[in-house]
């Protein structure tokens, strides 16, 4: 397999990074009277300022803090900034991770952010070990307290005001940027400066092929017990006999869940076949595409 899969964006083989994204601006909103109005027109409070605290293909020093096993092909890894004390990124952004190979090339590669803003310079990847592919082995079999170096933040996968009830669909680790933002969204009281999700209604379909490969279960379980209006909804395609809960693709609960609603936004990410399927579902329901946003990769 060519090391052009990592985590949500398409690779070429001179390592430029692409990524594919839906070209948007959201709807305006219409009039259901003032209060209305005025929900509608209320600006997610996402941080896109930090953007500016990063200087254009600045480049930075991390070094990994704890690389934690997901599933046997899948790690958690999380990295501490080297020399900022808050790294500024926007959920949904990626960072581009650059190597030397043995052969002394250099090979570079884009891994979604797979954790929130916060103050304390930390940054985390969720990756799977791709067959041959000299990054991601790279990267899965380090050490704790190893360096590597990167630039970014980039990415324009972020979500877009107004703010609206949302799904967010993902496999694999598609999982990553959701994460982010999921945490950025429903932070505690403490930590954010307003009610960042403003009552929004929020959905996570994650496919899975096995129960093992829920990534980050329990936390997104914890987060649907605090917070009523975060429906977490794991399904697998090769479920076993004592799995209770969803069964098959996402794109076969897609429907369930937005009903003959078109006043919503999704955000997806994962492979393109999924892609293009729920993309294809939703705009035969009579979705806008402006309120379709993507990230795939092959």
């Amino acid at each position: 397999m060519n090391e052009t899969l990592e985590s949500g964006l398409l690779f070429p083989e001179n390592d430029k990074a692409r990524s594919e994204h839906c070209q948007s601006s959201v709807e305006s909103a219409s009039a259901r009277g003032e209060e209305e109005k005025k929900k509608r027109q209320r600006p997610i409070p996402c941080p896109h300022h930090l953007i500016r605290l990063m200087a254009p293909f600045k480049t930075f020093d991390a070094q990994v803090l704890q690389s934690v096993a997901l599933s046997e092909f899948t790690k958690h890894i999380e990295l501490e900034v080297s020399g900022v004390p808050r790294f500024g990124f926007v959920p949904g952004q990626w960072l581009s991770v650059k190597a030397n190979t043995p052969e002394g090339g250099e090979i570079t590669r884009a891994y979604s952010i797979a954790s929130p803003p916060s103050g304390n310079g930390h940054v985390a990847f969720c990756l799977n070990r791709v067959q041959d592919g000299f990054m991601s082995n790279y990267l899965c079999n380090l050490d704790e307290g190893t360096k590597i170096t990167f630039q970014g933040p980039f990415g324009d996968f972020i979500m877009r005001p107004p703010l609206r009830d949302t799904v967010f669909i993902a496999t694999g680790t598609g999982i990553a940027p959701f994460r982010s933002m999921l945490h950025w969204l429903l932070a505690p009281d403490d930590l954010a400066k307003s009610d960042r999700h403003q009552g929004r209604e929020f959905w996570l379909l994650f496919g899975s092929r096995r129960e093992q490969d829920i990534y980050y279960r329990e936390e997104f379980q914890q987060l649907a017990a605090k917070h009523d209006n975060f429906h977490f909804l794991p399904t697998l395609s090769r479920a076993g006999d004592r799995w209770k809960g969803l069964r098959g693709y996402v794109q076969q609960h897609l429907g369930e869940i937005v009903g003959m609603r078109t006043d919503m936004h999704a955000y997806i990410c994962g492979l393109d076949r999924m892609v293009t399927a729920n993309r294809e579902l939703l705009k035969n329901l009579g979705w806008d595409r402006t309120s379709i946003r993507y990230e795939k990769y092959n």
